[in-house]
C-alpha cells in the first residue's frame, strides 16, 4: 500500500501560478506512475495528468496542456504538478493518485491510491 500526502493548495486569483507537490511513502518501489486528478463542485473527478516512475514520459489531458506541468524527484518519492495562468475553473479539489497498473492511467478506475486532496481556489 502506498501512502500519499499533498500539499500546496491554496487561494489565488485568476492569473496566478502555484505548485502542488505530493509525497509518497510505503511500497512507493511497485508504483508504475502517478497522476493528479481534480473534482470540482457538483463535477467527477476528472484526469490532469500522469508520470511514469521510470523513464518521467509525462501525458495531460488536452484541456491543461500548456498550462499544468507535471515532474517527479525519484529521490523524493515525490510528484508535483506546477499550473499556470490559473482561471475560476481551476477551483477544485486536487488529487495525487498512484498505481501499480500498466493501463489506464487517464481514469480515475486506473490507479490503486489516492491521496486525501488539497483545495485550490481561484478568484475573479
Amino acid at each position: 500500500q502506498v501512502q500519499l500526502e499533498e500539499s500546496g493548495g491554496g487561494l489565488v486569483q485568476t492569473g496566478d501560478s502555484l505548485r502542488l507537490s505530493c509525497e509518497a511513502s510505503g511500497r512507493t518501489f511497485s508504483g508504475k506512475a502517478m497522476a493528479w486528478f481534480r473534482q470540482g463542485p457538483g463535477k467527477e473527478r476528472e484526469f490532469l495528468s500522469a508520470i511514469a516512475w521510470s523513464f518521467s514520459t509525462a501525458y495531460y489531458a488536452d484541456h491543461v496542456k500548456g498550462r499544468f506541468t507535471i515532474s517527479v524527484n525519484s529521490a523524493k518519492n515525490t510528484v508535483y504538478l506546477q499550473m499556470m495562468n490559473l482561471k475560476p475553473e481551476d477551483t477544485a479539489v486536487y488529487y495525487c493518485a498512484s498505481t501499480t497498473q500498466r493501463t489506464g492511467w487517464s481514469t480515475v478506475g486506473g490507479y490503486d491510491s489516492w491521496g486525501q486532496g488539497t483545495q485550490v481556489t481561484v478568484s475573479s
